[in-house]
């Protein structure tokens, strides 16, 4: 209970929604917490406020660590082209990310944890490292014996719902995905100014 509450707080903090409840409670208190809430001052902030903002608002959706996040920023600017391009390619071929998407877990947190206790496959071997990278035509699937537990059987229903994005090809009847190709930014569903990131970090 507490750690959901903590998550309330946070999305309400950053201004976006990163669990489904969390996106309930910000329909009706959008606000960020605290005794005087926002003011226009407060919303607008300082340059550099609103680049960390952005920053704050990556990790959060992808629940990375600072180091984490600073050395995927990192690896994204010694590539050649776009850095955003890059980091979105990093960020989003890792397999909780992916776990995520595909519709096995219900938040990013969910699936890392899935993929902690051993529950996810990556082409037919059980993996347990939430960061572990996939390449393309690798496959990720909800191990046989966890789609017999209850709460894989009600991801699956709930999987029906959901659009799984272009970048995958899922399959509901396996809990099984295959990563059809590396996502662009325009792909993927983030709450954030990827640009702002970049410039945070190159100062």
């Amino acid at each position: 209970m507490k750690a959901r509450g903590a998550k309330i707080r946070l999305s309400r903090q950053l201004g976006i929604p990163i669990t489904p409840k969390a996106s309930r409670m910000l329909e009706r208190r959008p606000n960020p917490p605290g005794q005087h809430e926002a003011t226009k001052d407060r919303q607008k902030g300082s340059d550099y406020k609103r680049h960390l903002l952005e920053k704050q608002r990556l990790r959060a959706l992808y629940n990375l660590e600072e180091k984490q996040m600073q050395g995927y920023v990192n690896r994204a600017m010694q590539k050649p082209g776009n850095p955003v391009d890059w980091l979105v390619g990093l960020l989003e071929t890792r397999l909780d990310a992916l776990v995520h998407r595909a519709g096995f877990a219900r938040t990013i947190y969910q699936a890392r944890q899935f993929v902690s206790h051993g529950h996810i496959l990556v082409n037919g071997k059980k993996v347990n490292f939430p960061s572990q990278h996939l390449k393309q035509n690798d496959v990720l699937e909800v191990k046989e014996e966890s789609r017999k537990l209850a709460l894989f059987q009600d991801l699956a229903i709930e999987m029906v719902a959901r659009t799984a994005p272009p970048y995958l090809e899922s399959s509901r009847e396996t809990m099984s995905a295959r990563l059809a190709y590396i996502p662009t930014l325009a792909e993927v569903p983030l709450l954030c100014e990827m640009s702002m990131v970049i410039e945070f970090y190159s100062r």
